[in-house]
């Protein structure tokens, strides 16, 4: 005989009430985290590493109005900062662990913002308001790589029109790309990474579906990489309102790159041949010369005040009024890989950034193994779900690639092993350091110590 309808309704409504009472009587443990505002509307970590919200929960990104202090030569950095990757990277100051037998820090440095890291532990070894969010200047242009790298591979071509290159802000530093010429997509990672072109970055933000797309998506994988200080509103690190990163994210960032093959190639290539414009020769033959683009990092190219670092490898430097001047740059001896974040320097002699940065890789290659760290960079939201597991994530060895020939694997091919002036493939890599040996991460997952996997020393010849 059917039940009463008021008796199946009464039994729905008791089931109601005890799945709404189990909800709200749970366990807070068992909820997930909810994202809370910071600075720059980003989730807070809060003292955990990787207890960060589920990204794919996480609202999309705007800009927010700069921090107090991202600008300005006396401005002081925030009391609070975010403490993703330890509670002492959260703090004001200078935080080093200095004991018996740990060299002294560089005197002179004036940075308002720098960090020291092992590249691949992970381990902080120094920091200086390592979380402050600040201009990126173009070191920001490593966040536009790591996320769009994937998209293309190297050969593809592409022919510039006028609305690929509107929007470029005033006095950007520019590699020379003409609207109506075709260029592949390697030529314009050259112009992104040597000459720090906003032309070519903006030609490839309009293959990525434009300006506004692409702003979103580096954002999103900011959020991936758990570089939450970072908030993106111009792809090529142009000023914009709201724009901030930190030491800690561009370093976390860095290392994320570098898992790339191609990213390591573009990021350690001194100079290139970079396509001109098509003009009639004296015959009326349409001819199209190439120039010679030099690398704008002169911790890897050297300057008249500044040699070429031993080993340096990478990766990018940036200049803006706002940011001042900005570098991120990696380097190896001795089979230890560093990465060293410099932010605005407050002397203003020249290249006072690259003579910063080499103090500390300096001091860092004589205190690695010697000093405790003050904290760690934290892996990638994917890997720590992961359960950091070997393999869980790997990157591709280049873009649009499988990973075939990525260093460290039995038998892979050293990347950067183009010969000198450049050659068909524009790359002069070979011509990068005196004597050095270079590091070049190799792709993959971490493991569940968070290390990523040992680097591949690649020989470079003798520059000329």
């Amino acid at each position: 005989m059917p039940a009463p309808k008021n008796s199946i309704r009464r039994s729905l409504l008791v089931t109601s009430l005890i799945v709404l009472s189990t909800a709200l009587t749970a366990p807070v443990a068992l909820a997930a985290p909810s994202p809370s505002a910071g600075p720059s509307s980003r989730p807070s970590a809060g003292s955990s590493a990787t207890a960060t919200a589920d990204p794919s929960k996480s609202p999309s990104k705007k800009p927010s109005k700069k921090p107090k202090g991202s600008n300005g030569s006396k401005a002081a950095p925030p009391a609070k900062m975010s403490t993703v990757g330890g509670a002492r990277l959260g703090r004001a100051g200078t935080q080093v662990n200095l004991a018996s037998g740990v060299p002294v820090l560089p005197k002179g440095l004036s940075a308002r913002s720098w960090i020291v890291a092992d590249a691949e532990s992970g381990e902080v070894l120094a920091a200086h308001n390592a979380h402050w969010q600040l201009a990126p200047a173009s070191t920001l242009k490593m966040l536009f790589a790591d996320t769009l790298l994937p998209k293309w591979p190297s050969s593809t071509e592409h022919k510039v029109e006028s609305s690929d290159l509107a929007g470029i802000g005033s006095g950007s530093s520019m590699v020379g790309i003409k609207e109506d010429e075709t260029y592949t997509v390697h030529d314009l990672w050259l112009g992104v990474f040597l000459r720090s072109g906003n032309d070519a970055v903006r030609v490839l933000a309009a293959m990525n579906g434009g300006v506004e797309n692409t702003v979103e998506e580096m954002n999103e994988h900011a959020e991936e990489l758990q570089a939450l200080d970072t908030v993106v509103a111009s792809p090529d690190g142009y000023d914009a309102e709201g724009q901030v990163s930190s030491a800690y994210d561009l370093t976390l960032i860095a290392r994320s790159g570098l898992q790339k093959k191609d990213f390591r190639e573009y990021a350690s290539t001194v100079r290139a041949d970079f396509p001109g414009e098509t003009k009639k020769n004296k015959k009326g033959k349409k001819v199209r010369e190439s120039f010679e683009i030099q690398n704008t990092n002169r911790l890897l190219s050297g300057d008249y005040d500044v040699p070429v670092y031993e080993g340096i490898a990478g990766v990018k430097n940036g200049n803006t009024t706002n940011a001042g001047a900005t570098f991120t740059g990696v380097a190896e001896q001795d089979g230890r890989v560093l990465l060293v974040t410099v932010m605005n320097p407050e002397k203003k002699e020249s290249n006072e950034v690259y003579k910063e940065t080499a103090k500390l890789l300096d001091w860092g290659f004589k205190a690695a193994g010697k000093v405790d760290p003050v904290g760690e960079l934290v892996p990638p939201r994917s890997a720590a779900q992961d359960g950091a597991r070997p393999g869980a994530s790997a990157s591709p060895g280049e873009a649009g690639g499988t990973g075939e020939g990525a260093l460290g694997a039995a038998g892979g091919k050293p990347v950067a092993s183009a010969a000198a002036g450049g050659g068909a493939g524009g790359v002069g890599t070979a011509l990068a350091v005196t004597g050095g040996v270079l590091v070049l991460l190799a792709g993959g997952a971490f493991l569940v110590n968070r290390r990523w996997p040992l680097p591949d020393l690649v020989r470079r010849r003798p520059r000329p």
